[in-house]
């Protein structure tokens, strides 16, 4: 099974961060060029321990859901989202924060499998892990953009 993984470093208070990490809102907005919409589950505001969302994208030129479920969760060290339902034959994406003075690093780990066997194997070395990898870049990247300004504010309601 291919892993990505990623090492964003934030300067930016760690519950900031984690939250923004786990804020359904803030995924639509760095997913608006395949227009995900969450549409059942936990559709808006943080998710939360085996709490689950079902999104629907484009991808590839088709519209696919795909809900995913918190199984591990420990604010604000790290929580663990798996795939329940969607396109893929499974999905385990791991997220990791730790305190580096005045930073956090984020560490993404998504560990996936791609169905339709040999073919699958082809699309991971061809397309899909290069795909997968600029999705979760660009998720991090607004994740960054509103952590490191008030935007987060905007997102996380005290």
């Amino acid at each position: 099974m291919p892993i990505i993984k990623l090492q964003t470093i934030i300067k930016a208070n760690k519950e900031v961060v984690f939250d923004l990490s786990r804020s359904i809102d803030l995924h639509k907005i760095s997913t608006e060029h395949t227009n995900e919409q969450a549409i059942a589950g936990k559709t808006s505001g943080l998710i939360g321990l085996n709490e689950s969302v079902t999104w629907r994208a484009k991808h590839f030129g088709i519209y696919q859901n795909l809900t995913s479920k918190i199984t591990e969760f420990n604010r604000p060290n790290y929580f663990t989202d798996e795939m329940q339902n969607g396109s893929f034959k499974k999905f385990k994406h791991r997220h990791l924060f730790t305190e580096l003075n005045d930073e956090t690093l984020m560490i993404d780990f998504f560990d996936y499998e791609s169905p339709l066997g040999i073919l699958g194997l082809l699309a991971n070395k061809v397309f899909l892990k290069k795909y997968m990898t600029a999705l979760l870049k660009k998720r991090n990247k607004i994740i960054k953009e509103f952590a490191e300004s008030d935007k987060w504010k905007e997102i996380i309601i005290e």
